[in-house]
């Protein structure tokens, strides 16, 4: 409704599940309450790393009902968007970085019938990115440098995300605020305070010793604890 906080959701990260039993961990965290499935593709150009590909995506997407999260960390993302879409993708994160026509690449996320989200390195200003805000879904904050993960969150990211949250609101723009890299329950109080609303969280989920519905509880309440419902 028009004036009530926006819902956190939270959007595991299967960068840090067990790669051998990758369907039993997706599943793990839909019966855990998870909203979405982040995906985080590298390319080992963009980012140093290789992980994933549409393959990987196809198979994730037998495994669960839940929205798939296609984080593309990849140099030319515009020539891989179909195959991502034929995939089972939901929804497509494309780096301000790597497009050098990134409006373009947004339109057609949409044509392919997916929700486009942008998302900002850590150095990378939101002025870079503020002529698409009207387009995409979502803006993706990175909380880290991409490309590993487990890597500790950076504080001077929030007020980046209280920035975001202010330029939507006095523009009437109703796009969500994504933050990953090292968002736990010590950070989720503070990003959530800040304007996110979106949480991508890895190996603070799937590498709880405990497991993964106790460790999406425990995010949970800390969202909560900023008074916002999840």
């Amino acid at each position: 409704m028009p004036g009530e906080p926006a819902r956190v959701l939270i959007a595991p990260s299967i960068l840090a599940a067990d790669f051998g039993r990758l369907a039993e961990e997706v599943r793990a965290a839909e019966r855990a309450g998870a909203a979405m499935i982040h995906i985080d593709v590298m390319d080992g150009r963009f980012v140093p790393e290789i992980t994933m590909g549409p393959v990987v995506v196809r198979g994730i997407r037998r495994a669960t009902a839940l929205p798939l999260d296609v984080h593309l960390m990849i140099a030319e993302p515009e020539r891989h968007l179909t195959a991502f879409a034929d995939a089972g993708a939901t929804s497509i994160v494309v780096h301000a970085e790597a497009s050098p026509h990134l409006y373009q690449a947004v339109q057609q996320i949409a044509a392919l019938g997916l929700r486009p989200s942008v998302a900002l390195n850590p150095a990378t200003p939101i002025d870079q990115i503020e002529w698409v805000l009207p387009a995409v879904e979502t803006v993706l904050v990175m909380t880290v440098e991409p490309g590993m993960g487990g890597q500790p969150f950076i504080p001077g990211m929030l007020p980046k995300i209280r920035a975001l949250a202010d330029a939507g609101r006095a523009r009437g723009l109703r796009f969500g605020i994504a933050v990953d890299g090292g968002i736990g329950p010590q950070t989720a109080p503070a990003v959530v305070e800040a304007g996110a609303t979106v949480l991508v969280a890895g190996t603070a989920l799937f590498g709880a010793p405990d497991g993964i519905a106790a460790a999406m509880a425990r995010l949970r309440d800390a969202a909560r604890a900023t008074g916002r419902p999840s």
